[in-house]
């Protein structure tokens, strides 16, 4: 199972999808799309934990997290 992480300000929201599922897999990348639309970072765990930041949606990733746009003062 592959999943997405979505970081906002009350914690985050895990969505699980089977990469190995046409339709599951349209969704995933529908998902990226619209969550980097709205201003989000997406990166990729590698398996070593250090996050890859990611400008297209890679259906053989395992963990991608979103990250909302910082707004500094």
């Amino acid at each position: 199972m592959a999943i997405h992480i979505v970081m906002d300000h009350s914690g985050d929201t895990r969505h699980e999808f089977d990469a190995n599922d046409a339709k599951a897999l349209l969704e995933a990348e529908a998902r990226f799309e619209q969550l980097v639309g709205a201003g989000f970072t997406a990166a990729n765990r590698k398996q070593s934990g250090e996050p890859t930041l990611i400008r297209k949606f890679d259906p053989t990733a395992e963990e991608t997290l979103f990250f909302p746009r910082l707004v500094g003062g």
